[in-house]
């Protein structure tokens, strides 16, 4: 198919698939200030209920090498249809769930629409928009992908003091019915419809390889990694990633073409997407239990808290897409790291005794930094390979930002449990409730300095970024 891009209306299209996936990408974070809500309403701990969260991105996270394989069976039409109507099902699911479980199952079918919306936003706006325009638009595309989740905390600590957490749920079903409507009205196919043979093999190794990978790390939140279960189960899915890689290198139509990765700016872009990834959203699941259950405020105070920082991220994503036309990447990429780097250890340095306007202000300069990273960094990364690549690229992006965000949650929230009652176990009384807080803010510190490692270990990484033509010519 030769798509005259003259004739196509490029508004109408991405105003459907952006509504659609504002809502989806809203859904990973949403929950956020109603975890500890949830914890006592189903009666469970932190390791568990952030299975809310992580599953949801895991999920995702399977499905989008998958949804490169289906746009090439199903039209743009019919796959964004298909998409929103399965998310419309999982919301409605959680939304009357009466108990833990149910509401999981709710989050695994919202995941599975989600999995399929997000790579077909991305592969779509490749296609229609030249590469002279995709950095102001994957601005505003950020402004989706970044500033839903961002905000998702907020809302939801906003909507539980004044509501229920089941209006969460409530809320996103009215947008999604209009999504659906926009999508069948406006949206034209822009892809090629080949229909290759589906690979079921490579599917099962993929979804188990991420799987045993995120489970294992969340596992070790109360097992242990001495347990049979923790290490099996990392091990077993690392084996399956790397079968399923040697399976992509040589069956004729892979459902995610690993020869992307033979761009060397690309897989440089894919380790920087990785650490950013893990930081945000592992940060957006640790901060409310931190305020909630330490530092004992409400789910009220919680949202407010976090909402400059969700307002500084969203007005920064269209911004640095315009800088990444204007300057190119590195400019923006190293900084942009510092400053995530910078607020990671601020983070360590939060006691009992913290004023709310240092959180506030420590949470707004990590989201800065967070937004100079991510569009930059994608849109630098799908610049540098070939047209061939794009959709087999925007789905590797798509992919592993969502299961960076699902190990960084379990790895960040496992590692704080674990720590904090080793804290506990060193005090001098356990059961005195200052000595609890205390451990559980030495556990938050320690995790924190986690995620400060991994961001001096991007910022080395990004030292290597090749400078474009117009970075050159800035010089």
């Amino acid at each position: 198919m030769d798509l005259n891009l003259q004739k196509v209306k490029r508004t109408p299209i991405m105003v459907a698939l952006m509504m659609g996936a504002f809502v989806a990408t809203l859904n990973e974070t949403l929950l956020g200030n109603a975890l500890p809500v949830l914890m006592n309403e189903f009666q469970v701990g932190a390791t568990t209920i952030q299975w809310l969260t992580a599953a949801y991105l895991l999920i995702v996270g399977a499905l989008i090498p998958i949804t490169a394989l289906i746009q090439q069976w199903l039209t743009t039409r019919q796959l964004f249809s298909a998409a929103m109507v399965t998310f419309l099902m999982g919301t409605i699911v959680a939304a009357i769930s009466p108990t833990f479980a149910l509401l999981l199952a709710g989050r695994v079918i919202q995941a599975i629409g989600t999995g399929l919306i997000l790579p077909l936003l991305m592969n779509t706006l490749l296609i229609i928009y030249p590469a002279e325009k995709r950095g102001t638009i994957m601005g505003v595309l950020f402004l989706i992908f970044t500033f839903a989740p961002a905000i998702g905390p907020t809302l939801s600590g906003i909507m539980i003091e004044a509501l229920d957490w089941r209006w969460l749920f409530y809320i996103t079903i009215p947008f999604t019915i209009i999504s659906i409507l926009i999508g069948y009205y406006y949206l034209v196919n822009v892809t090629v419809l080949t229909k290759p043979k589906v690979d079921v093999l490579s599917i099962i190794l993929s979804t188990l390889g991420f799987g045993g990978v995120v489970y294992g790390f969340s596992a070790s939140g109360n097992e242990g990694w001495s347990d049979p279960q923790v290490y099996g189960s990392v091990i077993i899915g690392s084996l399956a990633l790397i079968l399923f890689v040697v399976r992509q290198l040589r069956i004729s139509n892979p459902i995610l073409e690993m020869r992307t990765f033979q761009f060397p700016m690309f897989s440089l872009s894919i380790i920087l997407l990785i650490v950013v990834m893990m930081s945000m959203f592992a940060t957006t699941s640790l901060l409310p239990m931190l305020l909630q259950s330490v530092l004992l405020v409400s789910a009220f105070q919680s949202g407010l808290i976090m909402l400059p920082g969700s307002v500084v991220n969203g007005l920064m994503s269209p911004v640095t897409g315009k800088l990444f036309d204007r300057f190119g990447a590195k400019v923006i990429i190293i900084p942009g790291l510092l400053i995530v780097s910078i607020a990671l250890y601020l983070f360590t340095r939060l006691t009992l005794d913290s004023s709310t306007l240092q959180i506030i202000l420590t949470h707004c300069l990590l989201m800065l930094g967070v937004a100079l990273v991510l569009v930059p960094v994608q849109t630098y990364g799908l610049n540098k390979i070939t047209p061939e690549y794009y959709a087999h690229g925007s789905a590797i992006f798509s992919t592993l930002q969502q299961v960076a965000g699902a190990i960084g949650t379990s790895l960040f929230i496992a590692t704080m449990s674990a720590r904090s009652q080793s804290h506990l176990a060193q005090s001098a009384n356990p059961n005195d409730a200052t000595a609890q807080l205390t451990a559980s803010v030495a556990g938050y510190s320690d995790t924190f300095m986690l995620g400060f490692i991994f961001s001096i270990i991007a910022v080395v990484v990004s030292l290597f970024l090749r400078k474009n033509a117009k970075e050159k010519q800035a010089n």
